[in-house]
């Protein structure tokens, strides 16, 4: 495959940082507390494993394929109709993706900032100004992403240091008093967050420093590790043993962190980091899903699909849940599962079935 388009090292751990966190920092860190407790900073830990696999596995697999995305390097290792049907399964899989994060956007969007306003007009906003930065092409969305993840740090770290007045240390106590368990079981939700380096497979072909790949995904894994610790340390201070019962339990302290006079209402800034890396996660996942569909049946160029895919997120977003507890649930119960399969199992089972391969070659006479 020949790529015009190139993102520089810096854009692609940039975006990798964006689309993993933004939706990760507002909604897991109540779900870690709910069953680590006042360890579930330790879970971070345990969960970053499921990244640092990905990373090796999807960056080793770049190496040996260059320039082919997964979609189309999978039919090299396991064949052309099991590669095609793997590739169906993965375009499917990104569409459920997108789905359900556009769904958790709107609902987002609803309780925080706009109760009045039907869903359906968060979705469709979002996905159209997505649809046209997809048009644009990764390289502009990358650009866009130098700009908005820059910004989303520079926010977060006065509210951060606002929130050390209102926490209480003493709420972090005991460490380990039950044990390992509860830490591990706090890990299991961002874990497969942690593992969504899988999303690299469509993105690595464009790069245009391709040695680099792999410390850059590490720079980035590290960054998302400090943030999420830091998070979970501050979340818990501040609301100790109710932390596991609050929605966007890191929004509540943002909210709870007022000064007072013209700098109440802080939330405005965690509804515009939520909003802005939601963009990125979105237009990212839309290119995938549109170079997927291209790849898969066939399309001279992706932006030929984007109308008509773009059309279809909007139906499967609206239809996918029915409500913020059906979701809850999904990406407490469900998502971790299908995330071990798909972004974890699957890619490792391709690196897998192809050294056996080219080993048996290399033994062959």
């Amino acid at each position: 495959m020949k790529v015009a388009e190139k993102v520089t090292g810096t854009q692609l751990g940039l975006l990798i940082f964006s689309f993993v966190v933004s939706t990760l920092i507002l909604s897991v860190p109540g779900v870690m507390v709910a069953f680590a407790k006042q360890n579930a900073w330790l879970s971070v830990f345990p969960a970053s494993i499921t990244g640092f696999v990905s990373i090796w596995v999807m960056t080793t697999l770049a190496d040996r394929y260059p320039g082919l995305t997964i979609m189309q390097y999978c039919t090299k290792i396991v064949g052309k109709w099991p590669g095609k049907l793997l590739g169906f399964y993965f375009t499917y899989y990104l569409f459920f993706f997108i789905t359900s994060t556009v769904n958790e956007h709107a609902g987002f969007i609803n309780i925080v900032l706009l109760p009045k306003t039907p869903s359906i007009t968060g979705i469709i906003t979002i996905l159209i100004l997505c649809g046209f930065a997809v048009i644009a092409g990764i390289e502009v969305i990358g650009r866009c992403n130098e700009f908005i993840a820059p910004l989303i740090i520079l926010f977060l770290i006065p509210l951060f240091i606002l929130s050390l007045g209102d926490s209480d240390p003493a709420h972090l106590k005991p460490i380990l008093g039950e044990g390992i368990q509860p830490v591990l079981k706090g890990a299991v939700v961002p874990s497969a967050w942690m593992s969504q380096f899988f999303f690299m497979g469509w993105l690595l072909p464009f790069l245009n420093q391709p040695k680099k790949a792999r410390k850059l995904s590490l720079i980035a894994l590290f960054s998302m590790m400090a943030l999420i610790v830091i998070i979970d340390l501050l979340t818990i201070m501040v609301f100790g043993p109710i932390t596991g019962k609050l929605n966007f339990s890191f929004l509540r302290v943002i909210q709870y962190t007022g000064i007072v006079g013209s700098f109440e209402r802080l939330e405005a800034i965690a509804v515009a980091m939520w909003v802005t890396g939601i963009f990125v996660k979105v237009s990212v996942l839309l290119f995938m899903f549109c170079l997927s569909v291209s790849q898969l049946f066939g399309i001279p160029s992706y932006r030929e699909v984007v109308s008509p895919v773009t059309l279809l997120s909007i139906v499967g977003s609206v239809w996918i849940f029915k409500n913020a507890a059906e979701f809850q649930n999904w990406i407490t119960l469900t998502y971790p599962i299908l995330a071990f399969f798909t972004q974890s199992f699957l890619p490792l089972a391709l690196l897998l079935i192809d050294t056996i391969k080219r080993r048996l070659n290399r033994s062959l006479p």
